[in-house]
């Protein structure tokens, strides 16, 4: 192997532009220029190309025949490890510098400018947001239970968690509520069976330092609920701002999920309509795969509001027509110029009007036919008013149907006379 031509890049700038170029399949302009001048020399040979698609765009942009094949990808390995050999001066500590520089370069530069990587706050927001709620529900359950103990008739008094909190935060022993005034944490009846409770309990005495322990706790909940709201606004407009259409048709908490669980928007939306529809029941798929049961009908895709409001029977139907027009939403997000959410309403309304008619379908089916309206005449009561008979009740014998011979003699005139009728008009 020979060294025909070598040109080096003037910073780090020019080759990390070149690069980029490369990897997105383009033609930079210094490599251009350097084919036209030294290749077309040669043009009746063949390019040795490392990368099949730039050897692809070289032959339509400069008509040069390029190969790619096994044996080039290994003489390309045996030029980059004899690199030193070709090109005089320059030295192996200095080489691997500037890989590791351009390394740098280009993974700052697709990290800052790469579109995909936008929905990564969506994709940590949604993840905080779950382990939030996890751990409010543990410190939650903690508080009652250790409250409990002191004053146990209150947690089946007040059931909203929060509630409970503040107004545990607000009086402490439970001797302080018959003084206390908690009207701007609860309601008035909700206010007196507290107090009157406070009186008569069955807990136990605890210490002031058992109080305040528990009251510190009350705070974090407090706290904890606090930034948790804060994280759901942020999440909401977050959502709103990257895939609007996606959020009108499913909410921004499932279409977070969906995009948190396939990784990016841009992967989500390579998914076709039936991966959308299970993403997150892939267990029960392939459970169901290897058992031959019956598959799962929806994923995360099942606590979308348009699926909570449809009967068990029409749950499948819809959530497969929902996870249709959602890939199509989240195409529209993703590779779509456009930010307004005007096609994913149309869509919910499709769907919406879809619901609608597979509940009316099922109200029609009472009559028994599928397709007619229910008749209504069916159940109303056609009762006649029927008048009674009375020549049953007779014991005297039926006057006898024969007739007279006279009456038969009268008949037979009469035919005679209208017969002669007819034939006199005919002549």
């Amino acid at each position: 192997v020979k060294l025909k031509h070598f040109e080096k890049f003037q910073d780090t700038t020019e080759a990390l532009a070149a690069s980029t170029a490369l990897v997105e399949g383009k033609l930079s302009k210094n490599l251009k220029k350097i084919l036209k001048k030294i290749v077309a020399k040669d043009a009746h040979e063949q390019l040795a190309v490392a990368d099949a698609k730039l050897g692809g765009v070289i032959k339509d942009k400069l008509n040069l025949s390029c190969i790619h094949s096994p044996m080039v990808t290994e003489l390309m390995r045996g030029i980059r490890s004899q690199i030193e050999g070709l090109i005089t001066g320059l030295p192996s500590r200095e080489m691997a510098a500037m890989c590791l520089g351009l390394a740098h370069s280009l993974s700052r530069y697709k990290l800052k400018f790469s579109p995909d990587k936008v929905d990564t706050m969506i994709i940590q927001a949604i993840s905080l947001l779950d382990d939030l709620d996890k751990e409010l529900n543990n410190y939650i359950m903690r508080c009652r239970e250790w409250y409990g103990w002191h004053f146990p008739e209150l947690g089946k008094i007040i059931t909203d968690n929060l509630a409970y909190c503040k107004c545990v935060r607000k009086v402490g022993d439970r001797s302080n509520f018959a003084s206390s005034d908690v009207s701007d944490i609860l309601p008035e009846e909700i206010e007196e069976d507290v107090k009157a409770a406070a009186e008569i309990s069955m807990g136990t005495e605890v210490s002031e330092e058992d109080i305040n322990n528990i009251i510190h706790l009350c705070d974090q909940v407090i706290e904890i609920s606090e930034y948790r709201t804060q994280l759901y606004d942020y999440l909401k407009n977050r959502m709103m701002a990257i895939a609007p259409n996606l959020t009108v048709m499913v909410g921004e908490l499932v279409g977070a999920r969906l995009i948190a669980h396939a990784g990016s928007l841009l992967n989500l939306a390579k998914h076709p309509a039936s991966t959308v529809q299970l993403l997150g029941a892939e267990k029960a798929l392939f459970r169901a795969l290897k058992t031959k049961r019956d598959t799962p009908k929806f994923g995360l895709i099942y606590h979308a509001s348009l699926v909570g409001q449809t009967n068990t029977k029409n749950k499948g139907k819809i959530s497969r027509m929902l996870a249709a027009k959602t890939a199509l939403t989240i195409r529209y997000d993703a590779l779509g110029e456009n930010t307004s959410a005007e096609m994913g309403a149309e869509n919910r309304l499709k769907v919406e009007t879809r619901l609608r008619l597979l509940e009316e379908r099922g109200i029609r089916r009472i009559s028994g036919t599928g397709k007619a309206l229910a008749r209504t005449d069916k159940y109303q009561n056609k009762s006649e008013v029927k008048i009674f008979d009375p020549s049953g009740d007779s014991t005297l014998p039926a006057v006898s149907k024969k007739r007279k011979i006279q009456e038969v003699e009268e008949q037979d005139t009469e035919v005679a006379v209208k017969a002669k009728k007819f034939k006199a008009e005919m002549k």
